[in-house]
């Protein structure tokens, strides 16, 4: 269905309900253990799960979601294309861009992380579709919960960028302002040099000796955590 994404889970579909997506089908296996699960871990969401569920077979599931999941629930969502990640300045917290990123579960984690810290989105280069069902299994259905896409090029990015590498200034010494750019490198390659020569600054992470790298979830999560922690104390 075009425009439209699978969410797999419980929890998928619980992010996705509470952040306000548009929703069009509920499907569970079992009404009961679903509404048990609601009431356990979204007891806010246990009337909307009570209306909303639609029991389907097993086949009828695996017909729709292409394969069955452990919890028996899943749902069909808008993808939310239209809200355009902030891009332009006049942000009130970072964006992250991720510069050609290939693994989908760590493109997830990362719009996960960047949702309970508050980015002001997720915005990646690269052939990778953001809104890949894999993707939108590794945020746990955050997606919904801040502006994600996908951009041609650099055109139009607004504050400063600050990137990410291991060559770079120590990230314990900078301040990281509320409009900034958090870039990050693809698992293997690193930086691009598009993205290189846009940035204003390049950063480090604190590493160990000997340590070879850090995941990019980790990566952006301890930059996000340090500018919120900077900013609290400010």
């Amino acid at each position: 269905m075009s425009g439209h994404v699978v969410l797999e889970g419980f929890h998928v579909v619980k992010h996705a309900l509470r952040f306000g997506a548009t929703i069009h089908r509920v499907l569970v296996l079992d009404l009961a253990a679903t509404l048990a699960l609601a009431a356990s871990h979204a007891p806010d969401l246990l009337d909307e799960f009570t209306a909303r569920a639609e029991v389907v077979t097993p086949a009828e599931f695996s017909a729709v979601v292409g394969r069955t999941h452990p919890t028996g629930v899943a749902a069909l969502a808008d993808r939310s294309a239209e809200r355009a990640p902030v891009t332009t300045s006049g942000r009130p917290a970072p964006l992250v861009l991720l510069d050609n990123p290939k693994n989908l579960g760590n493109l997830g984690a990362v719009i996960r992380v960047a949702a309970g810290l508050g980015a002001s989105g997720v915005v990646s280069l690269g052939d990778v579709d953001p809104w890949h069902p894999n993707v939108l299994r590794g945020s746990a259905g955050l997606h919904f919960a801040l502006p994600v896409g996908r951009l041609a090029d650099l055109d139009g990015l607004a504050g400063p960028v600050l990137a990410f590498d291991a060559g770079g200034e120590d990230l314990r010494d900078a301040v990281i302002p509320d409009d900034a750019v958090l870039a990050f490198g693809s698992e293997r390659h690193g930086l691009s040099d598009a993205v290189r020569a846009v940035a204003d600054r390049v950063l480090s992470i604190p590493m160990r000796d000997k340590v070879s790298s850090y995941n990019l979830t980790t990566s952006a999560a301890m930059a996000l955590y340090h500018w919120d922690l900077r900013r609290r104390d400010s």
